[in-house]
Order: structure tokens, then C-alpha cells, then sequence
């Protein structure tokens, strides 16, 4: 997993929104992005809709904020209306090559069951590309609060 310091991956998404998204069209602004498991999952939904609500605070203070996570970009735009956060620029990675890149990709388990998924893991990068703040083991409720903390006002 990446650390604070290091420099981000380089990486061009679509986002449900419509949009490419990339580390060259973000350099210059401090940015968010939070990796989370699947769409349409209770703790995915909670995540989603609270950085959502939380999208113009966070837009106030100059930061931009990216949800990320397997599949594609229609369904990830479903998923963020679902969520009332259709504002929320919600990340494609198909191939989970992105995830793979930031090292939240891996073999989790759940109830049970072992398969290849994404760690819920944030990431706050400051304006150079670096990591600036990573989240780990992530508790969905709460957590755009907690990442707003850490930011300067």
C-alpha cells in the first residue's frame, strides 16, 4: 500500500460522471480518493452518500473528491445516483489495475469466504502528487468527516 510521501500512480479513469479523470489533470490541486469495495453494498452506499453530502465542503476548501472501485462507468453512475451523489465522480477500474497500483487490492475475507477485492483504504494527495494522508481499515460511517479533518480550512 502506498505511504505518506510517496508519489501517486500515474492513471486516467472514466468517471460515471462522464468524465476522465487522471493524475495529469490533478496536479496543481490537492485531491481524495477513496477506494471502496463494491457498488450497491450497505457500507459502500453509507461511504458514497456521506462524501457526497460532504462534496461542497470539501469543494470550498479546494479539494476534489473520487470514489473508486471496480466495474464500469454506467455502473458507477447508477451507483452514485442510487447514493443521492451524483455530483461525486465515481472511478472505473475495470481491471482493478489502479487499485492494484495504490496496493489496496488483495485477498480479503468475508464471512467466510477469501477472494480478490479492494482494502477500503483513502488517500489524501497534495498538490505535488504525493500522499499526504492514507486512511486504512476504513469504517464507512463517519469517514468523509474524519478525511475533512485533515485537510486545511
Amino acid at each position: 500500500m502506498l505511504e505518506v510521501g510517496d508519489s501517486v500512480p500515474t492513471f486516467d479513469l472514466e468517471a460515471g460522471t462522464g468524465e476522465r479523470v487522471g493524475t495529469a489533470r490533478l496536479r496543481g490541486s490537492r485531491w481524495v480518493i477513496y477506494f471502496y469495495p463494491k457498488d450497491n453494498t450497505s457500507g459502500c452506499t453509507i461511504e458514497t452518500r456521506e462524501f457526497g453530502q460532504a462534496l461542497p465542503e470539501f469543494s470550498a476548501r479546494g479539494v476534489r473528491v473520487f470514489g473508486c472501485s471496480v466495474g464500469d462507468a454506467a455502473a458507477k453512475k447508477a451507483f452514485a445516483e442510487s447514493c443521492d451523489a451524483a455530483a461525486l465522480p465515481l472511478l472505473a477500474d475495470p481491471d482493478h489495475q489502479v487499485a492494484e497500483a495504490f496496493g489496496v487490492w488483495g485477498q480479503r475475507t468475508f464471512a467466510g469466504n477469501t477472494y480478490m477485492g479492494i482494502a477500503r483504504t483513502t488517500f489524501v494527495v497534495d498538490p505535488e502528487g504525493r500522499i499526504e494522508h492514507v486512511f486504512a481499515d476504513v469504517k464507512p460511517t463517519g469517514h468523509a468527516a474524519e478525511v475533512m479533518a485533515v485537510l486545511p480550512s
